[in-house]
């Protein structure tokens, strides 16, 4: 799964078969079915659109990408969320972010051991502590498309944008974050337990947000550049 996820970075146009293919290519004699039972635990599929795939479960509610075109040019103008895979040394968890589109600023963080809806809730609930956007952008998982996750949007009327199935670039800005993030720090670390992950976590984000300068933002840090333009619509 460890060599799966670094390889999906590097690829994520790569399904199920191209990632089989290109494990055995590395010596690891795996049959297509159990790399889509491990893509399926991490939360990943191949971004090359496939039939059917466009296709909402009836209970969900699904709404347009609202991004194509717009300029972003404040903070609290467009917040977006995604999930990820952090592995340990033993075992595995599911890290979800919430992150300003302008400042690249990190506003909440959770973990997880199931990919449930509760702790992306709870990293939704801890950012709205803090600020509101005007248009909040995920993908279309399950947990994004749930009523109890987006019921504290609407209340607040904050405009609902979701990503294109099999679109890997309406959501760029988080996709370059969890680049920036295993490649810059969860690879070089080798957590043993939850505990431990959650710690470093925690040193990261602060890292990241208050001291890692960033060429797209003139070499400042992301909480500068977040506090200087905040949205007049914000809490």
């Amino acid at each position: 799964m460890n060599l799966i996820d670094v390889q999906y970075l590097r690829t994520p146009f790569y399904g199920s078969r191209r990632m089989a293919a290109w494990l055995c290519r590395q010596g690891y004699d795996v049959n297509r079915k159990r790399v889509q039972r491990l893509m399926r635990t991490m939360g990943l599929e191949g971004v090359a659109p496939k039939p059917g795939t466009s296709k909402p479960s009836p209970e969900n509610e699904i709404y347009p990408y609202l991004l194509r075109n717009l300029e972003v040019t404040r903070s609290d103008q467009v917040w977006s969320t995604d999930i990820t895979y952090c592995g340990m040394q033993k075992g595995f968890m599911y890290l979800v972010a919430i992150i300003d589109w302008h400042s690249r600023f990190v506003l909440s963080w959770e973990l997880s051991n199931t990919l449930d809806t509760a702790f992306c809730i709870e990293a939704l609930s801890r950012a709205l502590e803090k600020a509101q956007p005007e248009i909040f952008n995920t993908d279309q998982g399950s947990q994004f498309t749930s009523k109890a996750f987006l019921a504290p949007l609407k209340e607040r009327n904050i405009r609902i944008s979701m990503d294109g199935r099999g679109r890997a670039l309406d959501n760029i800005f988080i996709e370059r974050f969890w680049r920036s993030f295993k490649y810059e720090w969860l690879y070089l670390n080798d957590y043993e337990s939850v505990r431990d992950l959650s710690r470093g976590l925690r040193e990261y984000f602060r890292f990241y947000n208050t001291e890692r300068l960033h060429s797209s933002l003139g070499y400042r840090t992301p909480e500068e550049v977040y506090l200087e333009n905040r949205s007049p619509m914000a809490v």
